[in-house]
């Protein structure tokens, strides 16, 4: 067996896609979006994607990058994911291995990694000096089966539009991620204030389906989004729902999402999913009112480099 890692090419996309999919299928990910993260990666982010190759078959890949974005200087990320049907032959720890070389030869101080909840996954993480900080739920919602709330009546001077209304001037739609995104728990912080930068990652962003992406609008201003992933056939994700801090307690976030799944399920989507930070308790319970479950629990875990 010959078992080796190096960097990504453009033509390993359909198979890094597959590979994500098998390791974590509780995403949504296509080949078109393997390479764009790749080919629009800030430069300051250091990124590098790794593969792991077993005998000329990609069997493992990791996201490898410094959070550039971040207030606090040295921090980094890493996170690999095997083919299921490939565990325990050595890959995962020689590509955490030649991500931990690069990401130390960059200045990095401390690395995040998401961790399945799992024995084997917080054993191997453990093994490797990696100390688990918080945890994450994903959770599905069947789409052909489910039932779906009803739009209620909007309130005077509510209306809804999609992402897809703002093409001609996104910036409304950054101002309120960033609102919205800088009151999300996370390990890592982000100073969001580069409007480029979100253009280039965000709305450009293969996933982000602008049709199906619910903005609320309190007397024309944005007031609330939910943010939807999809691969173009039958999964959809959301990528991110917030409620600007004026707006919040009006049920905004909901009305969001309701409309979203509504669009979803018209489109032909048959599955949902999403991914909330366990310390998220409105999140979680509005995704329950709506019929999510729960069926995979991630835990973020970090190491001192050097």
């Amino acid at each position: 067996m010959t078992l080796i890692v190096r960097d990504f090419s453009l033509d390993d996309a359909a198979s890094v896609s597959r590979v994500r999919r098998a390791a974590l299928p509780y995403m949504v990910t296509t080949p078109e979006a393997v390479a764009f993260g790749v080919q629009s990666a800030n430069p300051a982010k250091k990124y590098r994607l790794l593969i792991a190759e077993k005998d000329g078959e990609i069997i493992g890949t990791a996201h490898v990058g410094i959070a550039y974005d971040s207030g606090e200087p040295g921090q980094s990320f890493v996170t690999p994911h095997v083919h299921p049907e490939h565990r325990g032959q050595g890959a995962g720890a020689l590509i955490l291995r030649a991500a931990e070389e690069h990401l130390t030869a960059e200045g990095a101080r401390t690395v995040y990694a998401w961790v399945m909840d799992e024995p084997e996954s917080r054993a191997f993480a453990e093994k490797h000096g990696y100390r688990p900080t918080r945890p994450a739920h994903f959770q599905r919602l069947d789409l052909t089966n489910g039932t779906l709330p009803p739009l209620p009546e909007l309130p005077a001077g509510v209306e809804l539009g999609t992402a897809a209304d703002f093409e001609a001037d996104p910036r409304p739609m950054f101002r309120a991620d960033a609102e919205a995104t800088s009151d999300e728990p996370s390990d890592i912080g982000a100073d969001f204030d580069d409007y480029d930068d979100w253009i280039t990652h965000t709305w450009n962003n293969p996933l982000l389906d602008r049709d199906l992406s619910t903005v609320v609008l309190v007397d024309g201003d944005v007031a609330a989004f939910t943010a939807a992933h999809s691969d173009g056939s039958t999964r959809y994700m959301s990528g991110m729902t917030g409620t600007l801090r004026a707006h919040r307690g009006r049920g905004f976030a909901k009305l969001a999402k309701t409309d979203s799944l509504r669009r979803a399920r018209a489109a032909g989507y048959t599955e949902a999913f999403t991914s909330n930070d366990a310390g998220n308790g409105p999140m979680l319970a509005i995704n329950k009112w709506f019929g999510y479950e729960i069926c995979a629990t991630e835990v973020r875990h970090v190491r001192t480099l050097g």
